[in-house]
């Protein structure tokens, strides 16, 4: 590992990847588990969602700690048919499950050509956009969505100056050769683990994401977790009802449908996802050579349209990801200070050797 002269830690990917892993393993995670976890949030990491990446590592181990997650448990499936699958992940760590409903849903859209899965009592799943990522290296359009399980609300709604629901995240992704479509955003103006890593780092939040109990703007991170709390603005500003609205659709989606929990007065006693994921084979549909040919017709064409003074290119849903992607696989991915001491102080905790 190399340090910059700003402090700023930067570490190989498989590195990183490595620490993560054994990390996770001697915090209470099995092998396997703890590999599947730290391929998600370093994946994170490499596409520039740091605020899903090896930052979380800490909150995962004391959640195995304290048994708000579970080591080694099974997916229960409550319902089933040739099209659908309503399932329990037991508070099973999250990315594994999730992983899990999504092959057996790839199993039955394959064969039928389209399936859709909820799940219940998920720990927290990660990046949906890595599941889209799945799916459409399968050749298979996904759609993904979750909830926090009723537990933790961090929206207001336009209008409001306190948060009524969790950021609730969707994600779409379509195959495109080695470079997938993949649209991948909270429906509040940010995710939740971003502000989390500016108040760990110490940094300021920027102009519009957040307001305070009194429901004025504010750029300090901590006055998201105070009491009483402040809110994170829906998309698109304090009067976005567009962005509130879609969140408020994927809350009765995950929490409602699924069987699990919406937002409430009396938050639900553990912190984790309601799932939804669609998946659909376009081989089934108009069949898998039109849809190809119709995406990359779309595709270059959205790209060949006029620039305005200033702007090179236009960019389409994944593009900037996998730019940073080649970045960080290049040069490393860097970490600031407060979060980095983090994960060593876990590391000391667990008898861990920090990369050198």
């Amino acid at each position: 590992m190399k340090q910059r002269k700003n402090l700023v830690p930067t570490i190989q990917p498989s590195q990183l990847q490595d620490f993560a892993e054994t990390l996770l393993h001697k915090g209470g995670a099995t092998a396997d588990e703890a590999k599947c976890v730290a391929a998600s949030l370093v994946g994170s990491n490499l596409r520039g969602y740091d605020s899903h990446g090896v930052m979380r590592v800490p909150f995962y181990v004391d959640m195995l700690k304290d048994g708000t997650v579970v080591s080694g448990a099974e997916l229960t499936v409550l319902k089933e048919s040739d099209t659908h699958l309503v399932t329990d992940a037991n508070w099973g760590i999250g990315q594994v499950q999730a992983n899990r409903l999504l092959d057996q849903l790839t199993n039955k859209t394959t064969k039928t050509g389209m399936a859709i899965g909820t799940m219940i009592h998920c720990g927290h799943s990660g990046r949906l956009g890595g599941y889209c990522e799945t799916s459409a290296a399968r050749d298979l359009v996904s759609i993904v969505m979750v909830n926090s399980h009723g537990a933790a609300v961090r929206m207001a709604p336009p209008g409001g100056k306190a948060p009524r629901l969790s950021t609730n995240p969707l994600a779409i992704g379509v195959p495109k050769g080695d470079e997938p479509l993949v649209l991948d955003f909270s429906t509040s103006a940010t995710a939740e683990g971003k502000v989390r890593v500016k108040k760990i780092a110490g940094e300021k939040a920027p102009d519009g994401w957040l307001i305070n109990s009194e429901g004025k703007p504010t750029n300090d991170p901590n006055d998201l977790y105070a009491d009483p709390p402040g809110a994170i603005l829906p998309m698109g500003g304090p009067q976005a009802y567009k962005g509130f609205g879609l969140g408020l659709m994927i809350e009765i989606l995950t929490g409602a449908l699924s069987g699990g929990v919406t937002a409430r007065e009396k938050p639900y006693p553990k912190k984790g996802n309601c799932v939804f994921m669609m998946l659909l084979d376009p081989e089934k549909f108009g069949g898998s050579a039109h849809f190809a040919g119709e995406v990359d017709q779309l595709a270059a064409y959205i790209r060949s349209c006029p620039r305005i003074d200033g702007v090179e290119e236009i960019l389409l849903p994944g593009d900037p990801e996998l730019r940073i992607k080649a970045a960080r696989q290049a040069a490393g991915i860097s970490l600031d200070d407060e979060n980095w001491s983090q994960l060593t102080k876990l590391a000391e905790r667990l008898g861990v050797s920090i990369p050198a």
